[in-house]
């Protein structure tokens, strides 16, 4: 376990992943380059310029940074970070890890090993007995159930998993419950034996592009993820994308092929899902691994200011070789003749002027800058 942050880094780092053009990868950057979150937020107007913003992008005062903290702490939440106590350790090393959560309830509990289990909002009712009874098996095992708080298969999986610990991970803030109906059973979870996590700040309504991010989450704590029921294009589906690209194991439960509600599932079992007809299918796969130590900890690095600058040339140069179509960074810097360090200065400081998106499998690209009118 790595030192805790000060108050002070706190607010730093509150500060800067609030930030505008600053997630989770762009976090990381900063703080590889800079040294500290303090002297990053120093550096962001700068950075942002040097990328070709004309002006800098809104930076998250102190003030707002301390109400954030001080309105949660009134609610019982707690901003932990990569490393400290009750920040999930799987999910700390994903690439794209929030650097702080928002925890509710018993953060203790967020240490232990946990599975996933998710699948169809429009869940059958034997397909929820299945989640339900699959859940009771897992808990009494000694693992702890992650889900998202959605209808469905995952109230089916948090309700039955109350007495031996769940956590639900918030698509929104903690003020904004999805699905509202949920809100006792949150309540349930926090004042029990589980958690809820969010990466969001406070009020945070959840918009359609948070659930996918909400996703990540899921798969990213867990050391395997349950499908029970999901359609095509269901975003179940995606979770289990994501958890197959993030290492973690996937598994589905079979159903009726005349069911829709079940060719998601059927079809992940045919490209190597693992098939679920019991607790024990899931158990054997994911014990050895729970052996293998996890590496985790993020911390500010040992760096005084930036190593290297790019100068005029080397930017244009690399800017020339990116447009609107995804490439990755390792031909950007074969490509460019420059080094690892000065192509990833100079997609930095596109990404804080919002002129860079990042896709998945380490691909970056131009955002299309809307015509003139």
């Amino acid at each position: 376990m790595t030192p805790p942050l000060t108050d002070e880094q706190r607010i730093d780092w509150l500060r800067l992943i609030r930030s505008d053009n600053v997630g989770p990868r762009t976090f990381r950057s900063l703080l590889r380059h800079t040294g500290s979150a303090g002297a990053a937020l120093k550096a962001l107007l700068e950075l942002a310029r040097r990328g070709g913003a004309s002006a800098g992008g809104r930076i998250c005062s102190r003030e707002d940074a301390m109400r954030e903290i001080d309105n949660a702490h009134r609610m019982g939440i707690r901003f932990v970070a990569d490393g400290e106590d009750g920040y999930p350790p799987r999910l700390a090393t994903i690439d794209d890890a929030p650097p702080l959560l928002a925890i509710r309830g018993d953060s203790h509990a967020l240490m232990r090993p946990m599975i996933a289990i998710v699948g169809s909002r429009n869940a059958s009712a034997a397909g929820m007995k299945f989640a339900q009874a699959l859940t009771h098996e897992l808990g009494q095992a000694g693992f702890m159930i992650i889900s998202g708080l959605a209808r469905g298969i995952d109230q089916a999986a948090h309700r039955a998993s109350l007495a031996s610990g769940t956590v639900a991970v918030l698509a929104g803030g903690h003020n904004e419950i999805y699905p509202p109906e949920h809100r006792d059973l949150l309540l349930s979870i926090v004042g029990g034996a589980g958690a809820a996590i969010t990466e969001m700040p406070l009020d945070h309504a959840p918009r359609a592009r948070d659930f996918p991010r909400r996703n990540r989450l899921i798969s990213g704590a867990a050391v395997g993820v349950v499908i029970v029921e999901a359609a095509h294009r269901s975003g179940s589906l995606i979770t289990a994308r994501m958890a197959a690209e993030q290492g973690r194991e996937v598994f589905a439960v079979p159903g009726s092929p005349l069911d829709p509600r079940s060719a998601g599932a059927n079809d992940l079992i045919k490209q190597g899902a693992t098939l679920v007809t019991s607790a024990a299918d899931i158990i054997t796969v994911v014990n050895p691994i729970l052996s293998r130590p996890i590496e985790t900890g993020l911390r500010e690095p040992d760096v005084e200011g930036f190593r290297s600058a790019p100068d005029t040339s080397e930017r244009t140069r690399i800017v020339a070789l990116l447009g609107p179509t995804a490439v990755g960074i390792d031909d950007l810097i074969r490509m460019s003749g420059t080094s690892a360090a000065i192509v990833r200065v100079v997609l930095l400081e596109l990404e804080l002027a919002g002129r860079l998106e990042r896709h998945g499998g380490g691909l970056v690209a131009l955002k299309e800058l809307p015509h003139p009118t």
